[in-house]
């Protein structure tokens, strides 16, 4: 038996060279605490994997149906604030209220989406926008309740210790991405959802006409991308041990869009690669406090969103598909015959032996 597991992760995984990247940065990422235990790097790191959710789902849900949802904050500050009454008037637990915050999230983005969902292009795109404000005036017309501005504080811990919210920041990524990413697989045998969504995606009046019950579908991506996206906030909101507007904010729905692009959309992947480069990135810089030239009063940190503007647009104009895809397609090539990745060095194809061009 292990001798077949390892054969079959030395075909899968070792002969394509975006897999063996991947998993080469899986490895590390679980060997990392062992390295150091610098809390401010764990901190930065358990942010990225909680936001790396929070991205992914977003491309869940619009890269793979099409429709643009620029409210994507809504479930992750629903189920924020759910997770934090539920802790804060039933003194429930994060193991809790964390699942409960995201179902939370599920049911109200349902909920609002299905007027929305008959609508398409720019005009679900506004009703989407409208979602996490319409949920802010909520929230500061009952400050007793809510607590207004300042939020709801002193929310139990995720873990006990750094490390330990670490890995289960961690392992809740690893595991949320691996179901996105195998329920959008159009190749998989065993759930046809993907197909269908990309069939939703590339044309939607053609799918509807083959029978599909496009409205069914994309509903139902509302429901699984905003599940995850509650997901995220639940462990944002009991990491920080605050829930306020900020986990509302428009900016952090453009974030999650800007992630995706970056890394590559309709991908999975690339948004996770997109949220390890930039969010890191930001915060280097923020605190890279470095003047621009010798005596000047400038800080590179005051320039790091003017940084971050020009490296996306670079980033956009010379690689449109997304830099985590550009990358892969530097490293893998597609066998005319049988469709398997090869590595772009081989001439021939490791499985059918068909000529690559």
């Amino acid at each position: 038996m292990l001798r077949r597991l390892f054969k079959d992760i030395q075909g899968d995984i070792f002969a394509i060279p975006g897999r063996l990247i991947a998993f080469i940065f899986l490895i590390t990422l679980f060997f990392i605490p062992l390295l150091t235990q610098e809390s401010y790097i764990l901190f930065i790191l358990i942010l990225v994997n909680i936001f790396v959710i929070f991205a992914v789902s977003w491309d869940f849900i619009s890269g793979y149906t099409g429709q643009i949802n620029f409210g994507h904050a809504f479930f992750f500050g629903v189920a924020a604030y759910t997770a934090a009454l539920l802790s804060k008037n039933l003194g429930l637990q994060p193991w809790a209220t964390i699942p409960i915050g995201a179902v939370a999230a599920t049911l109200a983005g349902m909920l609002m989406c299905l007027p929305a969902l008959r609508l398409r292009g720019p005009y679900l795109s506004l009703v989407t926008l409208a979602m996490p404000l319409i949920l802010l005036g909520v929230i500061k017309a009952f400050p007793d309740f809510t607590g207004g501005e300042h939020g709801i504080s002193g929310l139990p811990a995720l873990a006990g210790s750094r490390m330990a919210e670490y890995y289960i920041a961690l392992v809740a990524m690893i595991v949320s991405v691996f179901i996105m990413w195998k329920l959008v697989d159009a190749k998989s045998g065993f759930v046809r959802i993907g197909i269908i969504l990309h069939a939703i995606r590339e044309d939607e009046i053609a799918a509807r006409a083959t029978g599909i019950n496009t409205i069914r579908y994309k509903l139902l991506a509302f429901i699984i991308g905003g599940f995850f996206a509650g997901l995220a906030g639940g462990l944002y909101a009991h990491f920080l041990r605050i829930a306020g507007p900020a986990t509302l904010d428009l900016m952090l729905s453009f974030q999650a869009i800007i992630w995706t692009v970056f890394g590559g959309i309709v991908s999975i992947y690339g948004a996770v690669v997109g949220v390890y480069i930039l969010f890191p990135l930001m915060e280097l810089l923020r605190q890279f406090g470095v003047p621009v030239w010798p005596g000047s009063d400038i800080m590179f940190s005051d320039l790091r969103f003017l940084i971050f503007s020009f490296l996306v647009i670079i980033i956009l104009l010379f690689m449109p598909e997304g830099f985590a895809v550009w990358v892969r397609d530097k490293l893998e090539r597609e066998c005319p015959r049988c469709k398997l990745s090869n590595a772009s060095w081989r001439k021939e194809c490791r499985a059918c032996g068909a000529e690559l061009h």
